[in-house]
C-alpha cells in the first residue's frame, strides 16, 4: 500500500505522440495517435480527461471520486489503469 501511496503523488501526462479527443461519432473518448485511434472504454475516458500534465495522480483520483462518489474507493482503480497507461506508452510521469 505504500507504493501506491508514494505512486499517488506522481504527474501523469501524455507521451507527445497521443491527443486524447472526444469523438462524437465513436460517443467516446479516443486516443489519437499517427498510426491510428484507440476508442477508449468509459472509465478510461473518465481517468485520461483529467491528465493535463499539472495534476497528480492523487489529484486526479480526488477528482473523480468527487465525480462519482457512488463507486466506492477508486485509488487502486485509477493506479492500476495509470500502470496499464504508462506500460503502453499513452502516459509519462512526470
Amino acid at each position: 500500500m505504500s507504493a501506491l501511496l508514494a505512486d499517488a503523488q506522481r504527474i501523469p501526462a501524455f507521451n507527445p505522440m497521443f491527443r486524447l479527443q472526444w469523438e462524437k461519432a465513436q460517443d467516446s473518448y479516443v486516443l489519437l495517435y499517427p498510426e491510428g485511434m484507440i476508442k477508449l472504454n468509459p472509465s478510461a475516458g473518465e481517468i485520461l480527461a483529467r491528465v493535463d500534465g499539472s495534476q497528480s495522480q492523487a489529484a486526479i483520483t480526488a477528482a473523480l471520486q468527487q465525480a462519482f462518489p457512488e463507486a466506492g474507493s477508486l485509488a487502486c482503480d485509477v493506479h492500476e489503469f495509470m500502470e496499464v497507461a504508462c506500460e503502453q506508452n499513452w502516459i509519462r510521469f512526470l
